[in-house]
């Protein structure tokens, strides 16, 4: 019996989110007294392998087809569920990234077993569990009876650290229908190169306190001077201040940074959702009650178009 940890990868990129998978089931292998293991498959897969092993699995089952190449969920739904009934684990588990649920998902509906998707809390025996429901406004508990039990963790539960095993790679066949390659990625359009919002050590929003498009310039030179990231709330999209993908939030992007300095944003559920993964918080509003000062770790309560660049310059004084 083992922990299989789906591995989630884009073209031999491993992700954080699957490095905290494998980190989060070798807690639960320990709890269960079995070794964990990992499923990878795809185009790049190849270059995933090592670091599995880095991170905690004892051996790395590569699924191999013909019909394998770029992501597709419908084929390597197939995939895992044939990897599954070979290998026969007492658990599978994934991130809860959208690709990670999608694949458990997939899973569960050809395996005909429940599933539970992203966990913050995992009994050891696996039968219970704490979910994050409404993009973690609400955890649920639940519980959980099935011969082989799914479960996906949620991002940003526990912080990825290494822990070398064996990682011994075996070549998995697995059957996948030609009528599944009816879904095929044909092209990609690069959005943006380097960090992301999503991956940047430092982001620094403004709300709509900022007031206006051009006034987000302060905020563009203090996240460069920090080497992070410019996000913002909703309310400043829906003004077509920032594009969409610049949102924090619910509806936006989920953020994990270093430090994360909320400007002119009052905290709002749905933008507390998307912030929440951040490890220090810093927030500059005029309002001492609002639900980001709060909440925050540290609070400037002053006008944030005179403390940006106030802190940008000490930055830049600090550096010489």
């Amino acid at each position: 019996m083992t922990v299989l940890v789906v591995a989630e990868h884009d073209r031999g990129h491993v992700p954080d989110a699957t490095l905290e998978a494998l980190t989060s089931a070798r807690g639960i292998a320990a709890g269960l007294g079995v070794p964990v293991h990992a499923a990878v498959m795809g185009e790049g897969a190849e270059m995933t392998l090592a670091q599995l092993g880095e991170y905690g699995a004892e051996a790395v089952h590569h699924l191999t087809s013909a019909n394998l190449g770029d992501y597709n969920p419908e084929a390597w739904g197939q995939a895992l569920n044939a990897a599954v009934a070979q290998a026969g684990p007492s658990v599978v588990m994934a991130s809860g990234t959208d690709r990670g649920n999608e694949l458990m998902a997939q899973l569960a509906a050809r395996a005909d077993l429940p599933f539970v998707a992203n966990c913050v809390d995992v009994a050891p025996d696996v039968t219970s569990m704490t979910r994050s429901q409404w993009g973690g406004a609400l955890h649920e508990e639940a519980t959980l009876d099935a011969a082989t039990k799914l479960i996906s963790m949620a991002p940003h539960t526990i912080e990825a650290s290494p822990a070398p095993a064996a990682g011994a790679v075996s070549e998995m066949a697995v059957d996948v229908d030609d009528s599944l390659l009816r879904s095929a990625i044909k092209d990609r359009v690069v959005l943006s190169e380097g960090i992301t919002l999503a991956t940047a050590p430092v982001v620094v929003s403004g709300g709509r306190a900022v007031g206006s498009e051009e006034a987000f310039a302060p905020l563009e030179e203090l996240a460069e001077s920090l080497g992070g990231k410019v996000g913002c709330s909703r309310a400043v999209t829906n003004n077509g201040w920032r594009p969409h993908s610049d949102q924090v939030g619910q509806t936006g992007t989920r953020i994990a940074p270093t430090i994360y300095i909320a400007s002119g944003i009052s905290g709002a559920t749905q933008h507390w959702v998307g912030a929440m993964g951040s490890k220090n918080i810093l927030a500059i509003n005029t309002d001492p009650e609002a639900n980001m000062v709060t909440k925050a770790g540290w609070a400037v309560i002053a006008d944030l178009h005179e403390m940006i660049p106030a802190i940008t310059e000490e930055v830049k004084k600090r550096r010489g």
